[in-house]
């Protein structure tokens, strides 16, 4: 089973950019989008043989997140089920018969870090969202975590130690997910390839340097380490100052 995931920054600016053809190009079995930047009603796309979830935020073109499957799920949950945490349009859970696929897009702590201690509660509440599901079948996270790891994970780590996205505590919040049972699918076979990137500031020629940082993810319950057959980046694709990146289960 194949799983593409993709911050579009916008899915109207990103389909005029080739979106379609891409989408059919990556033929993935569930393809999930975040930062949509839509309200219902606001883009009429589908494709064949794929059944489509969307949660919009309140808050007009901002975040939003998207699940194009041709599998059909069993059950379909918008949010964490906390009000405080559900107005964005964040995360989208679809239930399959051996799994749950989830797609976030997790907040950005900001210029000054001015959303650092939201960031933190969130979290905490996604983690343990994450968890309790983990009790029940084994959950598969992706999208725009919005935080590089390790060093290997962005151009200039020295420099941005204190930027948002690389903060002590949004890097040990992940190391703490991982801890309850849960493994970077790209470091589980790429431990360390550097240069490997999914994200680029769109000021100073950041992408045709590569001066970038690896933010958007493949999260997968450590159970299903030995069904992982690949992940990998596809950095050749524009459309976004995201690219998408893949992971293949058995």
């Amino acid at each position: 089973m194949k799983f593409i995931s993709w911050n579009v920054n916008g899915l109207r600016a990103c389909r005029e950019k080739g979106f379609e053809e891409i989408f059919a190009r990556l033929d993935a079995d569930c393809f999930c989008l975040q930062e949509t930047k839509l309200q219902e009603g606001q883009i009429d796309i589908s494709f064949e043989g794929y059944e489509s979830y969307w949660n919009y935020a309140e808050k007009k073109g901002y975040s939003g997140t998207a699940i194009f499957t041709r599998v059909s799920p069993l059950s379909v949950a918008y949010g964490l089920g906390i009000e405080a945490h559900d107005r964005e349009g964040r995360v989208i859970t679809l239930e399959f018969e051996e799994f749950y696929l989830i797609t976030v897009y997790v907040p950005n702590s900001q210029d000054e870090l001015r959303r650092l201690s939201y960031r933190m509660e969130w979290e905490d509440a996604f983690r343990n969202y994450v968890t309790e599901l983990d009790k029940k079948k084994p959950v598969v996270i992706c999208g725009d975590l919005n935080v590089a790891h390790k060093e290997i994970d962005l151009k200039n780590p020295k420099t941005n130690r204190r930027n948002a996205g690389f903060t002590d505590e949004e890097r040990e919040k992940f190391t703490c997910l991982l801890e309850n049972g849960f493994t970077d699918t790209f470091r589980h076979f790429h431990p360390e390839l550097e240069g490997a990137y999914s994200w680029w500031s769109y000021r100073f020629k950041a992408r045709e340097r590569n001066t970038g940082w690896r933010i958007d993810y493949f999260v997968a319950s450590q159970r299903l380490n030995d069904r992982l057959v690949s992940a990998a980046i596809h950095s050749d694709i524009m459309g976004s100052d995201h690219c998408p990146v893949e992971l293949v289960l058995q």
